[in-house]
Formats: structure tokens, sequence, C-alpha cells
């Protein structure tokens, strides 16, 4: 089995003192992507920077403190690119890409479209740039795996206040209608395609009202695959028992 994972844990090195390593050591992923790092590797401690029995790779943003992702790997991948090769968004830390045997895997952290709503064109060219370039891999024949936090909740299933945040971004039809494309196209968003009628099952909470503990939240971390990858699913799970951050991790076992 291979146990893939991705968390968006809003500042690594907040993540470090609320267990972060624990979880690693214990949880094992065989790879890991994390969103929102928030850090430069010549920032981090050598065991979080490189933990034993993992390949680490970093994306980090040109602006301190912000955004960035980081790729933890048991295995050392045949080839990783740091970003899509698009200075907009790669000055932002966003993507990295790591192509193995089987399959190409991809940690991304889709930008927030802002609560003025300014930041959503970019949003939008990001999302139509970063299905592009995996569009690309398919054409090659590749598995593609993409995971991490796309900011955006599909349905009205996929977030507990729908009705009040259709205007809000993370919700609005533009942001939706993205995924409806992804899913045309053939790839599957493994957590819904295996737990269709699910409710309650989300993966960020805002820190305000005691939302995580009413579960008031919405899922926004997701694992998609390309359809050649589906005979491989095993299973995918939200681990919302896992604090630290104010997202949880999100896992997808193959064989």
């Amino acid at each position: 089995m291979l146990n893939l994972y991705t968390w968006n844990v809003n500042g690594i090195r907040a993540a470090q003192k609320k267990g972060f390593l624990d979880w690693l050591h214990t949880t094992q992923p065989d790879i890991l992507g994390v969103q929102e790092t928030k850090a430069h590797p010549d920032q981090l401690d050598p065991e979080l920077r490189a933990p034993e029995g993992y390949h680490t790779y970093w994306a980090s943003a040109e602006r301190k403190g912000y955004s960035g992702v980081g790729l933890f790997s048991k295995v050392k991948p045949n080839a990783v690119a740091i970003g899509l090769d698009i200075a907009d968004y790669d000055v932002e830390g966003r993507t990295i890409v790591a192509e193995y045997d089987n399959f190409v895997f991809i940690t991304a952290y889709f930008p927030n479209g802002g609560s003025d709503h300014s930041r959503v064109p970019y949003k939008m060219r990001y999302k139509r740039d970063f299905l592009t370039y995996c569009n690309n891999l398919l054409a090659q024949g590749k598995a593609v795996v993409f995971c991490g936090d796309i900011n955006t909740s599909h349905r009205p299933i996929d977030l507990a206040r729908p009705k009040q945040n259709e205007k809000n971004t993370g919700f609005m039809p533009e942001e939706r209608v993205w995924i409806d494309e992804v899913l045309e196209l053939g790839y599957l968003d493994v957590f819904r395609t295996l737990n269709p009628e699910l409710e309650g099952a989300y993966s960020w909470w805002t820190a305000r009202g005691g939302a995580r503990e009413k579960n008031v939240g919405w899922r926004l971390d997701y694992f998609f695959i390309s359809p050649n990858l589906r005979d491989r699913v095993v299973r995918c799970d939200i681990h919302a028992d896992v604090l630290g951050s104010d997202h949880c991790p999100v896992s997808l076992t193959l064989t």
C-alpha cells in the first residue's frame, strides 16, 4: 500500500510547535504534500527541513511568511520541478511537481480569492494554467495525482453553510465550475467519489466562534487523480481529529 497525504499546515514552524514532527513519524506517510508553509528552508530547524527517512523539497514565496509548499517523500522522486515554470505563480511558491515510476504527484496551494474578491482573477488564471499543466502530463501518457488546498468547496454538501457563502470566495460559481471542468475531463475527486452522500466532511474551519468544535467547516483540501489510477484506489480519508492547523490532513491510499 502507498499512503499519500496532503495538509495545509498554516505555517510549518507553528505546526512544528504543535506536534507536526510527532505526527509525521507516527503516521509515516509515503508521500506528504504540505501547503502554506510560510517559510524558507533556511528558516527551518534541521529536523524539520530534512526529517529522518524523508527526502524534502520546498517551494517558497519571495514574500517572507507567505504561501509556500513542501514535499516529504520516503522514496526519492525521479525528477522534481519547483513550480509550474510560470513566474506569476512561482514567485508565490504554490506548486511542487514530483515524478515517480507510476505517477506524477503534485502538491499545490491554490490562491485565496480575497475577502474583497480582488484575487479571484489571479486564482482563476492559476486554476486554468494548473489544469493545462496536468493535461499535458496526461497527453504524455503519465498518470497524475494532484492534491492540496484548492481553496474552493465544490458543492453545497462540501460546506456547512452554502446559502450564506454563495457570494464569498471559495464558493462562488466561477470558482466551483472549475472543479466541474476537472471532473468532466475524467479526473476523480477521490473522497467524493467514494463518499458521494457523506455530509459534515470538512477539512477547514475558521478560528472564530468555535467553528471546529461545532463542525461548521468547508472541504477545501482534495486529492484528484487521473482516470488511469482509478483501479489503484483503496481509500481516501479526512482526518478531522488531527490538530495543529486550521486545516486537517487528507489521505489517499493506493495499491
